[in-house]
């Protein structure tokens, strides 16, 4: 591989044992060369490693060697920060993704709504693996879009699999909790978790602000708050008032003309520069059995949808409203990030069925994917990466994953087959087997 690649990856050569390593970084190679599914006699061969007589041994890569998956996002966390301009936010985006799977022997499978399949008015569920994956939003050279690039991806086994093998059984948000004082350890300064309305919960809200995390998500139209208590009398008995008048629904809010409504400037969705109109005020968010959480509401309204209310909260109550519009918008990205893994990198097409290999693949096959964007800005500093053109597609300005991995590619390609010889200029000939292997690649891709 180029020595770019090589130097990236020796980041994590320290985590496993040197024969472990050596057979990760012939997978890795293989993955990012790989099309279509990702299981490893398909990468093997498109190695040119058909006839290998010790396939095994790269298998138990997943199911069996040594090596901690939690670690691996530690360091890809950092790899990642170092590509943040100065002066950029740790946002950290968090959502769960569905890997439709089936069989006995996978035994943390459950049914869940299938997001891609359903829609408001029907909803499809799937039988699969629930992932809760942690991307951070990080702008890149190629695109005017930031893009979410996962590092931390958890299995949330079903709660009938729990019962099965009599664990107690850990909610999504429960799950959460855990990521966030991981990566609070990891990063060691404050940053802001964007996650949609599932993630809207007094008890995350709280330890958000007590590990110095700024929660932001998706509020309902029904949610109770209420004014903070007026001060206790001196000298009155009996507990003391945690909670003051509940204030009117949003629901009503937003039909109220009376209200002092703002107009501002935000970026919307798709980039495009929106003329708004908010309420915003700072308020208990309570819920029987939790202590009262202070939060920042807003309420927004877009001039193109006149009829849909959103409302979005902060448990930072100093941001600026526009701060929190700006976050929560780009919250979308990950939704783009869980696309692409499934089309370019062949997400839920792997067939291990160990506890270990399943654990551990579909989090590595996300964080490749962030390692390709780590790989490519590098590489971009000597080779122009440039967007795919055609003669019916000529308005592409921007790159986008698939020209990423296209980049890499041929740079592997180009490195193993058509680099110069060392004594001149001339190219090195192809051996047969190069010849062979090459070959018989563009035949499966074609």
């Amino acid at each position: 591989m180029p020595d770019t690649i090589i130097t990236i990856l020796s980041a994590f050569a320290p985590l496993m044992s040197s024969a472990t390593w050596l057979k990760a970084t012939t997978l890795i190679k293989g993955a990012l060369l790989c099309r279509g599914p990702r299981r490893i006699t398909s990468l093997l061969r498109v190695l040119g490693l058909s006839n290998e007589p010790r396939f095994e041994k790269y298998h138990r890569v997943l199911n069996r060697d040594k090596w901690s998956c939690v670690l691996c996002a530690k360091i890809l966390l950092g790899l990642l920060i170092a590509l943040l301009p100065s002066g950029f936010p740790v946002i950290v985006l968090v959502d769960e993704t569905l890997e439709r799977r089936k069989g006995k022997q996978i035994k943390a499978k459950g049914y869940y709504r299938d997001a891609v399949r359903s829609t408001q008015k029907k909803v499809v569920k799937c039988l699969g693996l629930k992932w809760i994956c942690m991307t951070l939003v990080v702008p890149l050279p190629w695109n005017k879009r930031p893009w979410a690039l996962p590092f931390l991806t958890v299995l949330a086994p079903s709660k009938q699999a729990n019962e099965k093998q009599g664990r107690s059984h850990r909610t999504t948000v429960d799950w959460t909790i855990t990521m966030v004082k991981l990566v609070t350890r990891w990063l060691k300064r404050s940053w802001i978790l964007v996650g949609d309305g599932a993630y809207a919960c007094i008890e995350l809200g709280h330890r958000c602000r007590k590990l110095n995390v700024t929660l932001i998500s998706r509020l309902r139209l029904d949610a109770c708050l209420y004014e903070f208590p007026e001060p206790t009398p001196k000298g009155k008995r009996g507990r003391k008032r945690v909670k003051g008048k509940r204030i009117c629904s949003f629901k009503d809010l937003a039909q109220d003309a009376s209200q002092h409504w703002i107009e501002a400037d935000v970026k919307w969705y798709g980039g495009q520069l929106l003329r708004i109109r908010y309420l915003t005020g700072v308020h208990l968010w309570y819920k029987a059995g939790e202590k009262p959480l202070p939060i920042r509401w807003v309420v927004v309204i877009n001039p193109n949808q006149p009829d849909r209310t959103d409302v979005f909260f902060s448990t930072d109550t100093n941001l600026l409203v526009t701060d929190i519009i700006r976050c929560f918008v780009l919250r979308w990205n990950i939704e783009v990030t869980f696309e692409e893994v499934r089309e370019h990198l062949g997400v839920e097409t792997q067939r291990q069925w160990s506890d270990k290999a399943i654990g551990r693949t579909t989090p590595v096959l996300m964080g490749l994917y962030s390692l390709a964007c780590v790989i490519a800005k590098e590489m971009r500093q000597s080779t122009l990466l440039q967007p795919a053109l055609t003669s019916w597609y000529d308005k592409k300005d921007q790159a986008t994953f698939s020209d990423v991995i296209a980049f890499i590619r041929r740079t592997i390609w180009a490195e193993k087959y058509f680099s110069n010889s060392s004594m001149s200029d001339d190219f090195i000939k192809l051996t047969p087997n190069d010849a062979d292997t090459l070959i018989n690649q563009l035949a499966m891709a074609a």
